[in-house]
């Protein structure tokens, strides 16, 4: 799915209830039209030589930059950033066009 990638990765604070922050997040997603997608994951290999101690990665994708901007500013948003920004200890945050160089199918 092309478009603009808007890409969070975190490393949660010891105690943190990362499962509800996962699960509001994958309702906040849900709950606007704006968001055209949302994938996560778990850190697999467990690397902190190259994963910085990140421990979860959420991309969600968009139409276009307004749509991030208008997501970023959305009331919904700015509360649940509020709480996801308690629980964790670091965050990175990207947001890029997608290039699609090749894609496999079965």
């Amino acid at each position: 799915m092309a478009g603009i990638k808007h890409l969070v990765m975190a490393k949660f604070k010891e105690g943190a209830a990362v499962e509800q922050l996962v699960l509001d997040m994958k309702k906040l997603a849900l709950e606007l039209d704006i968001v055209k997608s949302f994938e996560w994951g778990e850190d697999v290999m467990k690397n902190d030589k190259y994963s910085h101690g990140f421990t979860h990665t959420f991309i969600l994708t968009f139409d276009s930059a307004e749509d991030v901007a208008a997501y970023i500013k959305h009331p919904r948003h700015v509360e649940y950033g509020k709480k996801f920004r308690a629980g964790t200890e670091k965050i990175l945050a990207v947001d890029f066009p997608t290039v699609i160089d090749k894609i496999r199918t079965a």
